[in-house]
């Protein structure tokens, strides 16, 4: 006889089943520790209408996805992220990416240029070209797009503390291209509370450094109009052992902080809301992810149209990009990274990502080869014209599990919120620590389950084999970091000194003022100003900001 509840089922048909022959585990649970049933039915929803939880694609709250018929349109922008050694080696990269269909260019910097620190300065040592691409000045930045149309490209540039200046280097070579401002289409990451959360590439304090942001978003709506002023990331905070709660909470906590910055320098909302934009991981717990990407874009329309009253439809939409997860690659076995980022770019797609990175199978041990590369970009390719998951918009929508997670992740990260909310928001938070220790306590305790073999990593802590080693990693030639140091030294001894220095003078006055500090950093950069000179003259009027320990 049928059940008639999921409770009579549960007694009836699943508790004898499970007396005799057990189940593999007592609990079963998410990649971020929330208790999976055995089965989802429509009395684990909430009731609430259609209309209020999900909607139609292309309208609020927009669950099912930001455009009424998403892919069936175009797919998303396929933009691998990429920068090693030298401008010129970066440049042939990109040029390679294009080349195999790659639709987006994807700018990693290297450390020194994360920091504000020129390739010859002693702290340098070591890290030039070693995490992206160094760029110390105009000179720099020309040589790595020549002969790429920034007419005809969108860039996304990873980069915080740096950021405006980087905008800047980017807006003069567009101008030296005979390209306006006003005709470049692209991301700067220019997220910079998530550095002092979990990544660590901050240069100034707090309050200071969120004027360099707020002074982006006064700067972009008039002179580059079409760009995004901020990537708003919860990919750092996860990759340092967030769980899928924690990065939907911490990033928006962070979102309504610089977007109440703005509000209270006198920017109207709806002026720069819709440039904003996100950026996410994909982790390999398929469903999560794909729950986790469909909340996102439902708390992120709540937030904007309830809590700060935005009244364009487009300042409610969450646009985001999407990468793989890093942390997740395992040296062990390298090619099971293959799977593993082929099922986490799925996750992505099924939940509605505007562009997306595929990391590399040997990024565990290197930076990606052009074939790694090549293959990480091929994997998109196929699920976006082989695997049919892009015929229909969000396809998994009214899985009773799916909506299910949906909403009780929403709950959670809303906790959270509140939490933060109750500290005075997330600047007053992450000065007390409170992200970092929430981090660092997730991130011990995930450690503690695979030590433990409760969390399984294939090749790792089971069925581990013998793996021969990866044939010719990508590897980073002297010659190009010496060559780097020339250049940027070439560069300080044939420019007009007296130009650099008036354009430094003048930074230094927009600084201490409250004056827009982008056209001034812009003429520093067409003076052929150093990104470090540029850094130290915030310093010396900013300070600098130490690590605080977090746990």
């Amino acid at each position: 006889m049928t059940a008639a509840s999921k409770g009579e089922w549960r007694a009836k048909t699943l508790e004898p089943l499970k007396k005799r022959f057990g189940e593999r585990r007592e609990r079963f649970e998410t990649g971020s520790g929330l208790d999976v049933d055995t089965v989802y039915t429509p009395e684990d929803l909430d009731g609430d209408s259609y209309d209020e939880k999900l909607g139609y694609p292309g309208e609020y709250p927009y669950t099912r996805g930001v455009q009424p018929n998403m892919y069936r349109g175009r797919v998303w922008t396929m933009r691998q992220y990429s920068g090693f050694a030298s401008p010129e080696e970066s440049n042939r990269r990109y040029r390679y990416l294009l080349e195999q269909g790659q639709t987006g260019l994807s700018v990693a910097f290297d450390l020194p240029t994360q920091t504000g620190y020129d390739s010859d300065h002693p702290l340098a040592l070591g890290e030039v070209g070693r995490a992206g691409v160094p760029i110390c000045s105009l000179v720099d930045m020309e040589t790595l797009f020549d002969g790429i149309p920034l007419d005809k490209v969108s860039t996304s540039m990873t980069i915080n503390a740096t950021a405006s200046i980087l905008l800047a280097l980017y807006v003069a070579v567009a101008k030296k291209q005979g390209v306006p401002p006003a005709k470049l289409d692209g991301t700067i990451q220019n997220d910079i509370l998530k550095e002092y959360i979990a990544r660590g590439t901050y240069v100034y304090p707090p309050l200071p450094a969120m004027r360099l942001v707020t002074d982006v978003f006064q700067y972009c709506p008039q002179h580059v109009p079409r760009w995004n002023t901020i990537s708003i990331s919860g990919y750092h905070m996860r990759e340092a052992g967030a769980t899928a709660v924690q990065e939907l909470a911490f990033t928006f906590a962070n979102a309504i902080a610089y977007v109440q910055a703005a509000v209270d320098s006198g920017l109207d909302v709806d002026s720069f809301a819709s440039r904003l934009s996100f950026f996410f991981v994909a982790q390999s717990d398929l469903l999560e992810e794909v729950a986790k990407f469909r909340a996102a874009r439902r708390m992120w329309a709540k937030i904007m149209r309830e809590r700060f009253s935005a009244s364009n439809p487009k300042s409610w939409m969450l646009r985001f990009h999407t990468q793989t997860a890093g942390v997740t690659l395992t040296a062990q076995q390298p090619d099971n990274n293959v799977i593993r980022t082929t099922i986490q770019a799925l996750s992505a797609v099924l939940g509605g990502t505007q562009s997306l990175h595929v990391n590399s199978r040997d990024e565990a041990l290197a930076l990606p080869t052009e074939d790694s590369v090549q293959l990480s970009l091929r994997t998109q390719q196929i699920i976006a014209h082989e695997s049919g998951v892009t015929g229909t918009v969000d396809p998994l929508a009214g899985s009773y599990y799916v909506e299910s997670l949906t909403d009780r992740l929403e709950a959670a990260a809303l906790e959270y919120i509140r939490e933060i909310d109750r500290m005075g928001g997330a600047v007053a938070a992450l000065e007390e620590g409170y992200q970092t220790r929430e981090l660092h306590e997730s991130a011990f305790k995930m450690q503690r389950e695979v030590e433990a073999e409760e969390r399984v990593v294939v090749g790792v802590n089971r069925f581990r084999s013998p793996t021969p080693p990866i044939e010719k990693l990508q590897n980073i030639d002297p010659e190009e970091t010496r060559r780097q140091i020339d250049r940027v030294q070439r560069v300080r001894s044939e420019r007009d000194g007296e130009a650099a220095a008036t354009a430094l003078k003048r930074l230094e006055g927009a600084a201490r003022g409250d004056e827009n500090t982008v056209p001034a950093i812009l003429e520093c950069v067409e003076a052929y100003a150093t990104v470090g000179e540029i850094a130290d003259v915030l310093r010396s009027v900013f300070g600098e900001q130490r690590e605080t320990a977090g746990f």
